[in-house]
């Protein structure tokens, strides 16, 4: 594809921004609205027209090759996503839930459920990978230096002899069992021929007859074939077998090349643009630097006899952090300066005042906050729900401003290798260097100034006196701030913390796994299910999305993360199998980000003592800001808040980091891109209120559905090498497979799909019936565990505001014919349903 396609992309999608902008008022001007069921429609009809955007500046930057439009491009991309980010938020706080389904805005919007998978820009990983190789190069020198490798070693278990000669056997009997087979058919078909030879009776061959019977044979045979191609295409054509998967054409193959040499060009162009800069910074400071600076110095001294004339005395030069000589040329008279001048000193006098009545008006708030009572979702019922403001709108309005400027009318007919522009490049450059020499102006500018009020106007002991105290003032409020953590790691490096870490096995290297990789389709029926009151269980789809939300995207660029909605923590509980482990490291692999690993079996026996555990987080957190973006991974989280620890764990220690966990939590600033992610299967055995006060997010992953397991079958069957014929009922093996996991059908489809049984394909194709048997040896995940998950997220603090808010709805629909429950009671009914079910699981796992 040529650039002109990304360039008209590029131009459709600044259209829809605007008319976006333009739909979206500013939080200010937006009165409070109590209908929160329209409210939220409103914001999930701008959160797919984001998405939409998103998509499309996401594509056009990965192929752009003009350096500075891909420049102009990230703008805009990350004010988006950043944006999409804050939307995301709005909306768990409008419907207090972390799943949202759009399924009956698709059709008003044109969208198909496939345009709600919220994609992973290819720059994070791209961006990294030096960095990436260099980390691995270095992790792997480490570990074989200790005598260690990073793959770990295949355990061979020991046979005794009996059971070697057993083996033996088997395969002996087995070998003469099928020869036995085979000579025995070949008896039996030449029997057969034997007795169509004499049934015939015919001692003189007929050639009429021959013709005949081959004509019948042959009919039969391409009747029987093209009524099974029909039947297959009509299937096909109805959905119900998935068509056959055939090569790639020539003209993909080339797209793929066509996209490869995209990215060389890409480094090329950006490796000209780069030495460009510096050159054509250095000619603009020799040629154009003196005269700047000449042009600059007189017109500040003009401005100093203006003001001479004006007030009858010379004025204070202003300061940096007003602006310095830069606030002087804003077109101004130098009456207008003075003026401000003294504004900005009644000011600084009204400041006190306001202070002693701005604590008075600060504690009647609280009083009117406390009394007046909270909706459903977060917002006072009374006033009405006002959407907060924005990070991102002030930078995605400049991107669309600096588009309209610079390139929608610029003809790029004659740059057909999109090369950089070095007229705008000069122009950036000159900014610059007028900046800095505007520094260098603003010092020498200032002690003409001084000399000039010594010869003129006598009062620099004045001047000097009033400046002592706000000086001082100054120095104290920085010393208040300042409060730093004592760094029990500072005659270290770096790289001697880097190789402690990975030769503890605290810093490990994550499997190269997609999140694509992670199958699983969306909830189709979500909004539906709602309206008639029934709570959908999330589908794995939603789950990857969210997990790209609040996982990949922060991590991968510093300004979302930084200006967006900080999450510090993230929980992902569910049953065994459901792919927790899976999506940790495809986040790690998307973002580019190093993992280190604090669970309870990897600490045990190091680091003894409460000295050494402090000195354990000083030097991840530590090594994890200087390897950012860092995921900091707690498998089994619900270990480290257990109520009373089992009697077998009691060597690992568990709750060792219980106490310190909220530490390093709130010890994550929003400079720095770190996460805290927990893995639990058994969520249910921890304390609930200390685990819900470190994972902030909680992310229930339930079961796969009917499409789920659908898609899943298909594609683990081709992965492993299955041919998939019309025979296999992908259909009816998703419908019997209810409650089994991906880790489960996995298993199956290694254990089935063997090399031998591989090549027997084409003879004996694959049946449902095989799968089903190696299933039948694990246990699904029974509808008493499912229900222990639900009831332990009920009792979560956004669950508990999913509770009330549906509570608070069926009041107003109309009246119950059920008899409501009271909050207390809900929680203990929920708490003991919990218990019950925890109790009944644990006891089905003993036996």
């Amino acid at each position: 594809m040529s650039h002109s396609f990304y360039d008209r992309m590029w131009a459709e999608a600044q259209r829809a921004l605007d008319d976006l902008l333009e739909d979206e008022v500013p939080p200010t001007a937006c009165p409070p609205q109590r209908d929160h069921q329209q409210v939220f429609q409103t914001v999930a009809g701008f959160y797919l027209r984001y998405l939409q955007i998103f998509r499309a500046l996401e594509a056009v930057y990965d192929q752009i090759v003009h350096p500075q439009k891909r420049r102009a491009v990230r703008l805009v991309l990350d004010g988006v996503m950043g944006r999409l980010l804050e939307l995301k938020n709005e909306m768990v706080e409008l419907e207090a839930s972390e799943f949202h389904y759009f399924d009956d805005m698709l059709q008003d919007l044109k969208m198909t459920p496939e345009d709600l998978e919220v994609p992973i820009p290819r720059y994070f990983a791209r961006e990294r990978m030096k960095a990436l190789k260099e980390r691995d190069k270095m992790l792997e020198q480490i570990l074989v230096k200790r005598g260690q490798t990073i793959p770990e070693p295949v355990r061979v278990q020991p046979m005794t002899t009996e059971r070697a000669v057993q083996v033996i056997q088997v395969s002996e009997r087995a070998r003469q069992g099928r020869l036995r087979a085979l000579f025995m058919k070949q008896i039996t078909q030449q029997d057969r021929r034997r007795r169509s030879h004499e049934g015939c009776g015919l001692s003189m061959p007929n050639p009429q007859l021959a013709a005949t019977l081959i004509q019948k044979v042959w009919r039969g045979y391409r009747q029987r074939k093209k009524t099974s191609k029909e039947r297959l295409e009509e299937m096909i054509f109805l959905g119900m077998v998935e068509p056959r998967r055939l090569t790639p054409s020539d003209a993909e193959r080339q797209a793929g090349q066509v996209e490869g040499l995209r990215q060389q060009t890409q480094e090329q162009n950006e490796a000209e643009y780069q030495q460009a800069l510096v050159t054509i910074k250095e000619s603009v400071q020799l040629v154009d630097g003196p005269d700047m600076k000449a042009a600059l110095q007189d017109q500040i001294r003009q401005w100093f006899l203006e003001c001479r004339d004006a007030t009858g005395t010379f004025p204070d030069f202003p300061s940096a952090e007003d602006g310095g000589s830069a606030s002087i040329f804003a077109q101004k008279t130098p009456e207008q300066v003075a003026v401000e001048l003294e504004e900005r000193e009644k000011k600084k006098s009204k400041r006190k005042t306001e202070k002693s009545t701005g604590n008075e008006k600060k504690d009647e708030k609280k009083k009117e906050k406390k009394g007046k009572a909270k909706g459903p979702g977060g917002a006072e019922s009374s006033e009405g729900w006002k959407m907060r403001p924005s990070g991102f709108l002030h930078t995605v309005s400049e991107g669309s401003r600096l588009y309209r400027e610079v390139w929608q009318a610029r003809d790029e007919s004659h740059n057909f290798p999109q090369r950089f522009d070095p007229q705008l490049v000069r122009e950036e450059k000159r900014r610059e260097v007028e900046e800095e020499v505007r520094v260098q102006v603003d010092e020498i500018m200032k002690q003409e100034l001084k000399t000039l009020k010594l010869v003129v106007d006598r009062d620099k002991g004045m001047k000097k006196k009033s400046k002592k105290p706000l000086k001082k003032k100054k120095k104290k409020g920085k010393k208040k701030k300042k409060k730093k953590e004592k760094d029990l790691t500072a005659d270290r490096s770096i790289e001697s913390l880097y190789e402690e870490l990975a030769l503890d096995g605290i810093l490990v290297r994550p499997r190269n796994i997609r999140l694509s990789a992670y199958l699983g389709e969306s909830c189709y029926l979500g909004s539906s299910l709602r309206q008639a009151a029934v709570e959908p269980m999330p589908s794995l789809g939603d789950v990857r999305q969210l997990v790209t939300l609040y996982g990949v995207l922060p991590l991968g660029s510093r300004s979302v993360h930084e200006r967006g909605p900080l999450i510090r923590s993230l929980l992902l509980a569910g049953p065994a199998g459901v792919g927790k482990k899976t999506l940790l490291h495809a986040l790690c692999t998307e973002s580019g980000a190093s993992l280190f690993q604090l669970s309870c079996s990897t600490l045990a026996g190091r680091y003894p003592g409460r000295g050494g555990l402090q000195l354990l987080l000083n030097m991840v957190l530590k090594v994890a800001r200087q390897l950012q973006p860092s995921v900091i991974w707690i498998e089994d989280a619900e270990k480290t808040f257990y109520k009373k620890v089992p009697k077998t764990e009691r060597e690992l220690e568990p709750r060792r980091l219980k106490k310190y966990l909220p530490k390093l939590v709130r010890s994550i600033r929003a400079e720095d891109r770190i996460l805290l992610l927990g893995t639990s299967r058994r969520p249910f055995d921890a304390d609930h209120k200390a685990l819900c006060k470190v994972y902030k997010k909680i992310l229930l992953i339930p079961r796969p559905d009917y499409a789920s397991r659908l898609v899943l079958w298909r594609e683990l069957l081709i992965m492993t090498g299955a041919q998939l014929d019309p025979t296999l009922d992908l259909s009816s093996l998703a419908k019997v497979t209810d409650g089994y996991t991906p880790g489960h059908m996995l298993q199956a489809a290694q254990s089935v799909l063997s090399a031998r049984r591989l090549g027997q394909q084409v003879r004996r194709p694959l049946t449902a019936s095989e799968l089903l048997r190696p299933l039948a040896r694990h246990d699904p995940v029974y509808k008493e565990e499912e229900e222990a998950f639900k009831a332990w997220y009920s009792r979560t603090p956004l669950g508990r505001r999913r509770a009330r808010a549906a509570h608070m709805f069926q009041q107003a629909a109309g009246p119950i014919t059920a008899k409501m429950k009271t909050g207390k009671e809900l929680k203990t009914t929920q708490q003991g349903q919990g218990e019950k079910t925890g109790r009944r699981l644990h006891q089905s796992q003993r036996r």
